[in-house]
């Protein structure tokens, strides 16, 4: 499964960008589910966030959702979290 997060917004507006592919990690299952939770709960389409928050595109072997800051849901913040922690 490859995973990836785009983070534009912010106070700065500086877009940053991650992947994570976790076909050979030992806690594949783990990012599956977690995906796959996000997916299941992501907006088809960019909402509308708040002066200076984040907004995020999340892309999930091949399928996009979007969120943004404060509305993120606990999945889509330890996704985004942990992809633009350890991806490259």
């Amino acid at each position: 499964m490859r995973i990836r997060v785009r983070r534009t917004g912010g106070f700065a507006g500086i877009e940053r960008r991650a992947e994570v592919d976790t076909s050979t990690r030992p806690d594949a299952a783990q990012w599956r589910a977690l995906g796959e939770r996000v997916l299941a709960s992501g907006r088809p389409a960019p909402p509308a966030g708040v002066p200076d928050g984040f907004r995020y595109e999340i892309t999930v072997d091949g399928r996009t959702v979007y969120a943004a800051d404060p509305r993120l849901t606990e999945d889509e913040r330890e996704l985004v979290s942990r992809v633009l922690k350890e991806g490259a």
